[in-house]
């Protein structure tokens, strides 16, 4: 007996020094309704590489875990992330119980935001770029609002555009190499499937990348990470779609170890919230993985997302004040139903695979091998010879004729309306403010006449008026692979190396005929051989599907790579980032153009940049509650292609000036972190220094001169490319959020964001012309301190929420931005404004210039103030207590007040001068005036679910 009571006492000796020598963390994820576990949850310890994800059971267990102070990030779509405080002592195991997740409202949110991030202002010279769908990853109150709130109204973080921005899929970056911006409706309509997303704010630390000034945003697509279950939903909203349904269904890890997820969804409108906006949507998303034992595992990814929506135009005040903010002018009734000529078209499938390899405990490398091909095309109306068929056309208009002037035997410009033709404009555009389908058709067509002469019927001939789209055929391969390792208990190195490589066929694709036989493929504004855009094949007649007009293609490759060290300690953890990258881009014209012949058919030469980064912070910790994060940067970032080729629809040209983007900046924050009150200030400042940029207007009054010095027969009127060099940007300002837990069912936010986006520079334009087939420098622009447009710069909101413990909720926030400014035109704040444009040479200065009307006709504009009341609210129920099942529902409306308010613009550049910008101004209606966007009247948004 006392040899038994002493082997026993041994063994269980020997079992407490093996668990003294093993400490860890253990514990159980359940959903807060059904109280059931949950499984494929992903636990890991910040500051870490450990990772798990939860059995059916709803346990994880982590072992080994040194001892130290730590946080463990639980999440999963659906679900609010949770982030628990523990520390681990020496030779003792931490079990933290049961963790409780709750249902995330914001998820529901997301279905509605993405109708802001696929409106892609950009389109037309907006100037505007959201960033709204970079921030859905993000709990930060200051960002939530930021996203829904302020998103309304075109609102970008810090000032910045989402190229300075990283969003990724599975490591593999997503931005376009064409203009350097993430194309967000290559996944549109999928949200359950993208819900798996880490966010990182500003230049902080990322695992995956060096990133930018903005923030990196990583879409997470493997199989095994998804909480098994279905889920179907149904939704209608007037934006920019009216219905929407998406089915999802997650599999979770089985025991032969495979795993998959399948979605897929529909968004459809006859009509969006503007007129004549047709929207129409598919998307499928398959994601399966195969784990071929507890080290190596295979992922295949595939999604496509095809997308089809009428645009709608930019308008100026006269139009407006005529028909109407919600007019759009790029339709028109055709056999009783509405045709959009601006369609964007949208088809670029993504198929990836992903292998995982934990090398050993403390090193994981993921390799990424993606494939993206596709289209996308952007349509348009074409013509020769031929009255323009855009109802807004200047000459269709009333200030045409208010406007109106005649030169006096002085040589001075005397106004001198038609208030007859004038009024005839106007009644004649309430009349026919709409595309006019039928008389294209007409136009394309002869009559059929009987022996009386009498029309019977009519003949196709040639065409004169067609439709055809601006096409890009992509073609990118992207090899990736991450690295991450605990190279010691308080060290990780994150390091990343990835290579791209892109064929982009551009050319001009005739859509449809509009009932004619076929078209001319020559250039009506030019005569001889300079009206051929293909010398190889002259004179040709094209039919629907034939490419014409323009056709080239873009080589482009880029190497990235980046390195990391994050360090950790009791008060202080920092980090240390650098980057490498190389760009290279070549044009390939196909087609040798009349105009360029020496320079537009055959391969351009090769440019090439290399460009490197550091970056780094730290976070010190006052208490375990009270941080303070710093976050410094420095970069060069190469020019898009967009801006490498300014003129690439017709020849190599390559920008002159061009150079890479320098940028520095860095932000410091207090953020608290406690029970009841989330909070963080933050200051932040950011130069961008050499930006380029690139963008296409009709111009006149320009003074533009031929090769012999003379005055083109256009008297300086022109289609243009401006090219814009050596301009600087400053953004800086306070950014402020604060989430405070009133009682355990009311929560109040408040945030507050002040900015000063300015132009720090005055920089170089110039313009490519092609009928003088010269690029015409223009000097210095005088923009120091104008104020960066297509954002409010200062946005103010509060907000507060009822949370039922019968699981409904509601919430309302209202919001105050300003500070908005108009994208102002870049060749009139030249030395050219004040030139004569009948002085071939000499530009000789204007005489009389009134200094005072130069002031008003250079300043720039600013947006009235924005007042934006939202409501939120939704209410689940538990099916049945056995399973998971709930069904419930979310609903919005925003700009409950019906706010009529401008959310973005742009200065025209086509009146170039200060006499011509005077006539403009004439009647008090200007012809050439800005034209403006408009956000959303009163929208709704309503959703129903059913998880099971």
């Amino acid at each position: 007996m006392k040899k038994l009571v002493l082997s026993i006492l041994f063994v269980m000796q020997v079992l407490i020094v093996f668990g003294q020598q093993n400490p860890g963390v253990t514990g159980i994820v359940v959903d807060s309704k059904t109280q059931r576990p949950l499984q494929s949850v992903v636990v890991s310890i910040q500051n870490t590489t450990l990772t798990k994800i939860t059995s059916s059971e709803g346990a994880f267990l982590f072992e080994n875990v040194p001892s130290g102070e730590y946080l463990l990030q639980v999440r999963t779509e659906g679900y609010a992330t949770q982030l628990l405080p523990f520390e681990v002592s020496l030779n003792q195991m931490v079990d933290l119980g049961v963790i409780v997740m709750e249902e995330d409202i914001t998820s529901e949110q997301q279905l509605s935001l993405i109708t802001i991030t696929e409106s892609d202002l950009g389109d037309d010279n907006s100037g505007s770029e959201s960033t709204a769908g970079l921030l859905q990853a993000t709990r930060d109150a200051f960002l939530q609002a930021s996203a829904f709130n302020f998103g309304q109204a075109r609102f970008r973080v810090r000032g910045l555009d989402n190229e300075y921005g990283a969003t990724m899929i599975n490591g593999v970056m997503m931005n376009k190499l064409y203009d350097g911006r993430p194309q967000w409706g290559n996944w549109g309509g999928l949200n359950d499937a993208t819900r798996n997303q880490e966010f990182t704010n500003g230049s902080g630390p990322s695992d995956y990348t060096f990133g930018g000034i903005l923030g990196t945003q990583e879409i997470n697509t493997r199989a095994s990470i998804y909480r098994p279950g279905s889920r179907v939903s149904f939704s209608g909203t007037n934006t920019n779609y009216s219905w929407r349904t998406m089915a999802t269904h997650a599999s979770g890890m089985n025991k032969n170890g495979w795993a998959y997820v399948i979605s897929g969804g529909r968004r459809w409108a006859q009509e969006g919230f503007f007129e004549g906006t047709d929207y129409a949507a598919n998307s499928l998303f398959a994601s399966v993985e195969k784990k071929i034992n507890d080290n190596h595992s295979l992922n295949f990814t595939s999604i496509y997302a095809q997308n089809s929506r009428g645009k709608n135009s930019p308008n100026t005040r006269e139009v407006n004040d005529l028909a109407g903010t919600q007019y759009n002018s790029y339709w028109g009734w055709q056999n009783g139903k509405k045709r959009n000529s601006r369609d964007k078209d949208l088809e670029e499938p993504i198929l990836m695979l992903s292998h995982y390899w934990k090398v050993n405990t403390k090193t994981k490398l993921n390799t990424n091998v993606s494939y993206q091909f596709g289209k996308i095309g952007n349509s348009r109306l074409d013509f020769n010879n031929v009255t323009n068929p855009d109802p807004t056309y200047y000459r269709n208009l009333p200030s045409y004729y208010l406007n109106l002037h005649s030169e006096n035997i002085d040589g001075d410009f005397v106004w001198t309306p038609d208030f007859d033709e004038a009024g005839n404009a106007r009644a004649n555009f309430l009349a026919n403010r709409q595309i006019n389908w039928d008389q294209m058709y007409r136009s394309n067509s002869l009559p059929i006449t009987d022996e009386n002469g009498m029309e019977i019927g009519r003949a196709p001939t040639e065409s004169v008026y067609v439709l055809y789209e601006d096409r890009t055929d992509d073609k990118l391969i992207t090899v990736n692979t991450i690295m991450n390792s605990q190279i010691a208990d308080n060290i990780i190195m994150n390091a990343s190396v990835s290579y791209r490589n892109l064929k982009s066929n551009n050319f001009q694709n005739l859509l449809d005929l509009l009932g004619g036989l076929y078209f001319s493929d020559v250039d009506p504004f030019f005569a001889g051989s300079q009206s051929q855009p293909d010398l190889n094949n002259p004179n040709r007649l094209v039919g629907e599907g034939d490419k014409y007009g323009y056709n080239y293609n873009i080589l482009a490759t880029s190497l990235d790579a980046f390195t990391q060290f994050k360090f950790t300690y009791n008060k202080v953890d920092f980090y240390l980032a650098q980057s490498y990258s190389r760009s290279e881009y070549q044009r390939e014209g196909l087609y040798q153009n009349g105009i360029y012949p020496e320079t537009s058919f055959g391969k351009s030469r090769k440019v090439e940049f290399d460009n490197f980064g550091f970056k780094g912070g730290l976070t010190y910790k006052i208490t375990g509650r009270h941080l303070i994060d710093v976050n410094a940067i420095y970069m060069t970032k190469a020019p898009t292609v967009r801006n490498t080729f300014p003129n690439a629809r017709l020849n190599n040209q390559i920008t002159a000036g061009l150079e890479s983007e320098t940028i520095y900046g860095g932000d410091i924050s207090y953020v608290i972190r406690a029970p009841r009150v989330k909070a963080r200030a933050t200051a932040f400042y950011n130069k961008i220094l050499d930006a380029t940029e690139v963008s296409f207007f009709f111009a006149e009054g320009l003074g533009i001169v031929d090769e012999l010095g003379n005055l083109n027969s256009g008297n300086g009127n022109a289609f243009v490319a401006e090219v814009v060099t050596g301009l600087d940007k400053k953004n800086m300002g306070l950014e402020f959020g604060l989430e405070y837990q009133v009682t355990q069912t009311i929560k109040a936010t408040a945030v507050a964001a002040y900015g000063q986006y300015t132009y720090d520079s005055n920089p170089n334009v110039a313009l490519n012309v092609d009928n003088v087939r010269r690029t015409v420098n223009y000097g210095s622009a005088l923009m120091k301190d104008y104020r960066q447009p297509g954002t409010p710069q200062q946005a103010y909101s509060l907000g507060l929420e009822y949370r039922d413990p019968k699981f409904w909720w509601i919430g309302a926030n209202v919001n105050f931005m300003t500070d908005n400014y108009l994208d102002i035109s870049t060749v009139m704040r030249t030395n050219n404004f004040f030139n004569n444009d009948q002085i071939p040479i000499d530009n000789q200065p204007v005489a009389g210039v009134d200094e005072e009307l130069a002031r008003q006709y250079l300043k720039q504009e600013k947006f009235d103030e924005i007042y934006l009341v939202n409501l939120v609210g939704g209410k689940s129920w538990r099916v049945s207590n056995k399973n998971r099942n709930t069904v419930g529902f979310f609903a919005s409306i925003n700009n409950v007040l019906d706010l009529n308010y401008i959310s973005g613009g742009f200065e025209q550049g086509r009146n170039a001068n200060y006499t011509q910008v005077q006539q403009d101004y004439a009647s008090g209606t200007r012809a050439f005036g800005p034209k403006y966007f408009y956000g959303f009247g009163r929208n709704y948004f309503v959703n129903f679910y059913y998880n099971f």
